[in-house]
């Protein structure tokens, strides 16, 4: 069986750095915490723990880079409430457990190939079905180069 786990994306090392990088800087800052400043207002050190993260995972991973780089690309261009839902579903995929990964990451598979008119479809679909019915679905739909579960 051939199982497949997402690889570290930019957005969520990016994400976890500035998540570690705040909760740094909060730890260090009076008790009552001042905004912290504009990329170009930050120290050296405090652009280096945004960022080390990063580097070590672009040079670790050579074949990475062009998919880093395309997520680097695709998180530019979207707008601020794309990149919450976008932080949103990383923060739930996080979460979950592995046979909830291997779904989501089954019907993400199967959505991606559809049309937008199917996929808004499957959307208001799926939320009305029951656990069993959509255990039925993925089941059904499964990505051609995914053996069956036991």
């Amino acid at each position: 069986m051939k199982t497949r786990y997402p690889r570290v994306s930019l957005l969520s090392l990016l994400c976890l750095g500035l998540l570690w990088a705040g909760q740094a800087l909060a730890q260090q800052a009076a008790p009552a915490p001042a905004p912290l400043p504009e990329w170009d207002k930050l120290t050296p050190q405090q652009r280096e723990i945004l960022i080390a993260p990063l580097r070590d995972r672009w040079n670790s991973d050579p074949a990475s880079r062009p998919r880093m780089l395309e997520h680097g690309r695709r998180w530019q261009q979207m707008t601020p409430e794309q990149r919450s839902q976008a932080r949103r579903g990383m923060h739930r995929f996080e979460h979950m457990n592995p046979e909830q990964r291997d779904r989501a990451r089954a019907l993400f598979l199967r959505m991606r190939e559809m049309p937008p008119e199917q996929r808004e479809k499957l959307r208001d679909d799926w939320k009305k079905m029951t656990p069993e019915q959509r255990r039925t679905w993925l089941e059904q739909h499964r990505p051609k180069d995914d053996a069956p579960r036991p």
